[in-house]
């Protein structure tokens, strides 16, 4: 039964691995720099309130606008590219994709998500953000969301770092929130310690499945960690860490075990693709939650088609983002737009 199940799963991925070009250069979305799409006309709002070409009427330059910002500050700084992408999972992971993670602390609320352990000091793309909404507010004020901005950034980072190949239209009409705690990052976001059963769970109260899991841990093949994140790793007896990577770790991470920085992926840091997998599967990635991946049948079934099959794992990244990008949104008058991300109005 287990191998008629493995074999009945390969035919699916099969068929969905021959749909992927549709979300990348095939779907119309050109390569980063080579021009921008116009908006869809007439956008129709999905169940969650957004649309694609949200802005097509109220400011038709917004997402090329995001876009320009965005591939000059990626491509001078890669690594600015996974601080957006990240960024988008930890707004959206708490309270929702409404911007609460920009909000910076007031005598009211000293301790706002970004302060967070999760968030502060590792969170990165901030200045980015505010950039493009300054050029948003030039161009059409009081009309795009900091939690649209948000999403585009992220969207537009992965097009960056995968040269292209994750490259999709993204719903928007989200509003801003006015909440963010320190206490709800550490309640909803996900610590890199978490098992495979803890991390299902953080997931599934999102509304993401298991295969959103592990295509989102994916992102893990950019940007850099703290060494605290994992140093448990490097000496635990039971670790499943290729030793020669720990044995590199344990060096760079010696002189300042707290603050030093290593990358995720030692094979393509800059470039969001598959290797992460291969990673994995070789005991090369830094995570207990990385390795958990491969304590699951069904998520260890899902980390082999990323491996095997080339092009899907761009295919369903696209796809979890806008996914992700939909959690618990602020639409109407359930928000507010405004004019500066780090503030509420």
């Amino acid at each position: 039964m287990a191998k008629l199940a493995v074999l009945a799963l390969l035919a699916v991925l099969c068929s969905v691995t021959r749909q992927a070009a549709g979300y990348g250069y095939g779907s119309g979305y050109p390569a980063p720099g080579n021009g921008y799409p116009p908006p869809t006309p007439s956008p129709a709002p999905n169940a969650n309130g957004l649309a694609i070409g949200f802005y097509g009427k109220t400011c038709p330059n917004a997402e090329k606008i995001v876009r320009g910002v965005v591939e000059t500050e990626v491509k001078n700084n890669p690594g600015i590219g996974a601080g957006l992408i990240r960024m988008l999972f930890h707004d959206c992971f708490v309270e929702g994709c409404d911007a609460s993670v920009l909000l910076d602390p007031t005598t009211a609320n000293p301790q706002p998500e970004k302060l967070s352990p999760p968030n502060n000091p590792s969170l990165r793309g901030f200045e980015v953000i505010d950039k493009a909404k300054t050029a948003l507010e030039a161009a059409c004020p009081d009309t795009v969301s900091c939690a649209d901005v948000v999403a585009f950034a992220g969207r537009d980072a992965s097009a960056v770092l995968s040269n292209g190949r994750v490259n999709f239209p993204m719903p928007a009409g989200r509003r801003d929130g006015k909440v963010s705690l320190s206490s709800a990052a550490l309640q909803f976001l996900p610590p890199p310690s978490f098992n495979v059963s803890e991390l299902t769970a953080s997931f599934a109260a999102k509304g993401l499945d298991v295969d959103d899991l592990v295509v989102l841990s994916g992102a893990h093949t950019v940007g850099r960690s703290h060494c605290s994140s994992f140093t448990d790793r490097l000496t635990s007896p039971n670790s499943t860490m290729n030793p020669g990577l720990a044995a590199s770790l344990r060096q760079q991470c010696s002189a300042n075990p707290n603050n030093a920085t290593v990358d995720q992926d030692v094979v393509t840091p800059n470039f969001l693709d598959n290797q992460y997998y291969k990673n994995l599967l070789n005991g090369n990635v830094l995570f207990t939650s990385d390795a958990a991946l491969l304590t699951s049948g069904r998520t260890n079934a899902s980390v082999l088609m990323n491996t095997i099959f080339p092009g899907l794992f761009e295919f369903k990244f696209a796809r979890a983002m806008v996914k992700m990008a939909s959690i618990e949104v602020k639409t109407g008058a359930n928000g507010e737009i405004r004019k500066n991300c780090r503030v509420v109005n």
